[in-house]
C-alpha cells in the first residue's frame, strides 16, 4: 500500500480575482480612457478624444512600472497581467486610432482599408512580441504601439491649419506610415522602464491635457 499522501491540487483562482491586482486595475483604467476616446471620436469631439488617447498611454506605462516594483506578485499574476495588457493594447493603439480615422474621414468606405491595416498591424506586432519578446533583452522589433497615440496626439495639434478633407488625408497617410513602422524590421529602444522617459511622458500627458482641455472651452 502506498503510504504517501497525495498532494492537494492548487486551487484555481477566480477570473475576477485578478481585477484586484493593482497593475491590472491601471490597465483597465487605461482601457476606460480609450473607450472615452472612441466615444468622443465617433461624436467628432476630437480634442476630448485626444485627452483620452494620451491618458491611455500614461496608464499603460504606469501598469508596467507598478508591476515591476510590486513585491509578492505571483508568476501567474504576472502572466495574466501580460495577457491583459496585450489585449488592451490592441484596443488602445489599434482600434482607437482606426475609429478616429474613420470619424475624421466621415466614415467614407475608402477609410475602411486604412482602419483594417492599422488594427491588423497592431495585432501582428503584438503577436510577434508575445512570441519572441524583446530583441537582445532591451529593444523592440518594430515601433512600439504606444508611439501611435503619442504621435497622433501631436499631429492633431495642427488640425486647425488644414481643411477637413486635407487633414483626413494627412491623418490617413500618417496612420499607414505608423502601421508600416509597427511591423518593420527595425530595432527601437524600450522606453517605458526608463525613469527619464517616465517623467517625459508624464509632462507630455499633462501638457497635452492642458492644451486640448483649453481648446474644449
Amino acid at each position: 500500500m502506498d503510504t504517501q499522501k497525495a498532494k492537494p491540487q492548487e486551487q484555481q483562482p477566480t477570473i475576477i480575482s485578478f481585477v484586484k491586482d493593482l497593475p491590472n486595475l491601471l490597465s483597465l483604467t487605461g482601457l476606460a480612457c480609450t473607450i472615452l476616446a472612441i466615444y468622443f471620436s465617433v461624436l467628432g469631439v476630437y480634442h476630448a478624444a485626444m485627452i483620452g488617447m494620451i491618458w491611455a498611454v500614461a496608464f499603460d506605462w504606469a501598469d508596467g512600472l507598478v508591476a515591476r516594483r510590486m513585491k509578492g506578485r505571483s508568476s501567474k499574476q504576472g502572466f495574466f497581467g501580460g495577457q491583459l495588457d496585450s489585449l488592451i493594447d490592441i484596443v488602445n493603439y489599434g482600434v482607437s486610432p482606426a475609429i478616429l480615422l474613420l470619424s475624421v474621414g466621415k466614415f467614407e468606405p475608402i477609410f475602411l482599408f486604412g482602419a483594417f491595416i492599422i488594427i491588423s498591424a497592431s495585432a501582428i506586432r503584438l503577436s510577434y512580441f508575445n512570441t519572441y519578446g524583446l530583441s537582445g533583452g532591451s529593444k523592440y522589433t518594430g515601433l512600439a504601439l504606444d508611439n501611435n497615440n503619442i504621435i497622433l496626439v501631436f499631429i492633431f495639434l495642427f488640425e486647425g491649419l488644414f481643411s477637413v478633407g486635407m487633414f483626413s488625408i494627412i491623418l490617413y497617410i500618417s496612420l499607414l506610415a505608423l502601421a508600416v513602422l509597427n511591423v518593420a524590421e527595425i530595432k527601437t529602444p524600450k522606453l517605458s522602464g526608463n525613469p527619464a522617459f517616465v517623467y517625459i511622458i508624464s509632462f507630455y500627458t499633462l501638457g497635452m491635457t492642458f492644451i486640448y482641455g483649453w481648446r474644449l472651452l
